[in-house]
């Protein structure tokens, strides 16, 4: 008796379908991304064999280099805005509702409030331009690094509710004076515990 032949299933997959989700996911993540805006202040930060990832939300970053120069920036758009309506209320420079917006996109800057409207007018290339911001005062007789402080701890804690973190950016070459009169803007406010942002130290054999 002969044996019955079995029908071999199509072993075929048409992945049509998986390469159409692939493409439409690709795209969501593409035009759903912000582009990384250039450093206003590009440092080499010290070496450091400590592995402790900076958090992404809630923090301030004073960054301090090409000669004692300094810059700040906070981590999200709505603490920026909101700080800067503080400032504007407390210096009495108002800002239009577009400055305030395109200001919360900026991730960083280092200008005093005076000069601050047309830094806020250029685009992000031009902002990056080295020497065209010559830092943010923080001399005794005009210490408005303080005042920027102040205003992004009261706009943490009214958007997030949280004590806003402070991390300081230094260049590795930078004397310790520079950084030390940060420090001095920090312990004035009862800020003696902040971060140092370092890069990872590989040992070469």
């Amino acid at each position: 008796m002969a044996r019955p032949k079995i029908k071999r299933a199509n072993t075929t997959i048409d992945m049509t379908a998986m390469c159409d989700v692939s493409f439409l996911l690709l795209t969501f993540f593409i035009l759903t991304a912000t582009a990384r805006q250039p450093e206003p202040l590009p440092v080499d930060t010290p070496s450091s064999t400590v592995q402790i990832k900076v958090p992404d939300k809630d923090i301030g970053t004073i960054t301090v280099g090409s000669g004692g120069k300094i810059f700040f920036g906070i981590a999200e758009p709505q603490v920026r805005q909101r700080m800067l309506e503080r400032i504007s209320e407390h210096y009495s420079i108002p800002f239009t509702a577009e400055e305030k917006q395109r200001f919360g996109l900026m991730d960083g800057f280092g200008v005093p409030i005076g000069q601050l409207k047309q830094v806020i007018a250029l685009d992000a290339n031009a902002r990056a331009k080295p020497g065209l911001q010559g830092g943010i005062p923080a001399d005794s007789t005009d210490n408005q690094l303080k005042e920027w402080l102040l205003a992004a701890r009261y706009a943490t804690k009214e958007e997030h509710n949280v004590e806003m973190r402070v991390a300081i950016k230094g260049d590795a070459k930078e004397e310790y004076p520079a950084i030390k009169k940060v420090i001095d803007v920090l312990q004035d406010q009862k800020l003696n515990k902040f971060s140092l942002i370092t890069s990872l130290r590989t040992d070469d054999f």
